[in-house]
C-alpha cells in the first residue's frame, strides 16, 4: 500500500473576506473529491482571508498509481485555478 499526499499553499489575491476565501476552498475541495476520489482537507491558514493550505491524500496499491493520481490532481488544480498563486509540496510513501 502506497500513500500519496500533496499540500497546496494558496494565495488568493481576489479574496476580500473569509467568506470569499472559503467559497474558493469549498469549490476546490468538492471538485477534487468528486473527480479524483481523494481525501481533501483545509489544514492551515484557516483564519487568514487570502491564504489557504489544502491537503490531498490518496491510497494506492503501487507507487506508479499514487504518483499518477497526485500528478493529475496537481495538473487539475493549476489548470482550474490559474488566477491563484500556488506552492505545491508532494510526498509519496
Amino acid at each position: 500500500m502506497i500513500i500519496g499526499s500533496v499540500l497546496f499553499d494558496f494565495y488568493i489575491p481576489h479574496a476580500g473576506s473569509l467568506k470569499e476565501k472559503r467559497m474558493v476552498v469549498r469549490s476546490l475541495k468538492e471538485k477534487l473529491k468528486s473527480r479524483f476520489n481523494v481525501s481533501v482537507s483545509e489544514v492551515g491558514s484557516q483564519d487568514v482571508w487570502q491564504s489557504a493550505q489544502v491537503a490531498v491524500v490518496t491510497v494506492a496499491p503501487d507507487r506508479k498509481q499514487a504518483e499518477k493520481v497526485i500528478q493529475s490532481v496537481i495538473n487539475f488544480v493549476e489548470a482550474t485555478f490559474p488566477d491563484l498563486h500556488i506552492n505545491v509540496h508532494r510526498e509519496i510513501f
